[in-house]
């Protein structure tokens, strides 16, 4: 393995039973929020062999991160720093990460992270999931032993023992939401635990498709329920092709539906319509303490009504505030007198969501 110097990638959530892996070092400069050391209770066991870490696992934000240079060693895979960016390639792929963004790339494709990779000391830490499953490999989680268990291949990598099936099973992980939301609008969401034909990806609820609401990506939905739930027992189903031919099958319940008020977009500037400039400031207004997510894309397709999220995307997250007042920079790189299409979803503290699309002009 080559390295240059490091950078970063992403994991799965421990509430979610999922976790995620990570890298190698580079200058202190991030550290920001408060991390936990899981080194007693967690346990990485990549291709039957567990690991020992230089550096303990750190929980940050409900994901745990580790070293980044042991995972990607071990998965097979060669690593090259520069400029704060992380760019890695093994087992015919190729993975960019940036310490302190929540953005990616994986094959050229955009992916959104939870938690951004961070320095700790003179260790780079990662999302273990996320850097795993980038380089092909499948992830799953053992509550009763705490125990991470990776199986992957590559030219280096430790050999997976013949009993490892060499199909894995996909699953939902980051499901939301789950238990009770007070809200007849809920926002929901989940990820895969391996990467999907995104032509394929139907979703229902309630037995209802709601496909032409979501937008995906090879990695995960959101959709914004499109009508008002009644009060009760609620589920999400989920189905289509892994990108390794296999049909899948998922969903999960929740609890909903409430008379409790609707969350809104209002006040967008620039108005929708509008001319965008490269770089410029997306403001609005929504119910206050709100979680914005924006999504803005020249070359979103759509297949059945999905939206699809492709090269191109610039996604950014900001919170509103006691005003419900919002606001995110954006820097976009489209072709002039083109269409950009800018995706909204607000998710309220109650759990109330609004969704809506708009489209500019470039």
């Amino acid at each position: 393995m080559r390295v240059i110097r490091p950078r970063s990638g992403y994991i799965p959530q421990m509430k979610s039973k999922c976790v995620w892996l990570a890298g190698t070092a580079l200058a202190a400069v991030l550290v920001a929020q408060p991390a936990t050391s899981l080194a007693n209770t967690i346990s990485v066991v990549v291709n039957g062999s567990p690991m020992q870490f230089n550096q303990p696992p750190i929980e940050r934000a409900g994901r745990v991160f580790v070293p980044l240079r042991s995972i990607f060693e071990r998965l097979g895979a060669t690593v090259v720093y520069s400029n704060g960016l992380i760019n890695a390639t093994g087992n015919g792929r190729s993975i960019s990460l940036h310490i302190g963004s929540t953005q990616a790339t994986v094959n050229g494709q955009p992916q959104y992270l939870d938690v951004a990779p961070f320095i700790l000391g003179s260790r780079t830490l990662v999302p273990l999931r996320f850097v795993a499953q980038a380089l092909g490999a499948a992830v799953s989680w053992d509550q009763s032993s705490s125990t991470v268990t990776i199986t992957g291949s590559g030219p280096n990598a430790v050999p997976t023992p013949a009993s490892t099936p060499t199909a894995q099973r996909l699953y939902l992980t980051d499901k939301r939401p789950t238990g009770n939301v007070q809200t007849a609008y809920p926002a929901v969401h989940a990820d895969f635990s391996q990467p999907i034909a995104t032509n394929s990806l139907q979703v229902t609820l309630d037995g209802r498709n709601v496909t032409q609401n979501v937008y995906a990506n090879a990695n995960g939905f959101n959709v914004t329920a499109p009508y008002a739930l009644n009060n009760g027992r609620h589920y999400v189903h989920v189905t289509g092709t892994t990108q390794a031919g296999a049909n899948f099958s998922a969903g999960w319940g929740f609890r909903g539906g409430s008379v409790s008020s609707a969350n809104y977009i209002q006040n967008l500037q620039p108005q929708p319509g509008a001319v965008l400039p490269t770089n410029f400031i997306f403001s609005g207004r929504t119910l206050p303490g709100s979680q914005v997510h924006i999504v803005a894309t020249g070359e979103t397709s759509a297949f059945g009504g999905l939206i699809q999220i492709g090269t191109g995307t610039v996604q950014a997250d900001a919170t509103a505030d006691a005003n419900g007042m919002f606001s995110a920079n954006i820097s976009i790189n489209a072709v002039h007198g083109g269409t950009v299409r800018v995706l909204i979803q607000s998710t309220a503290p109650s759990g109330a969501s609004v969704e809506q699309s708009f489209n500019y002009s470039t």
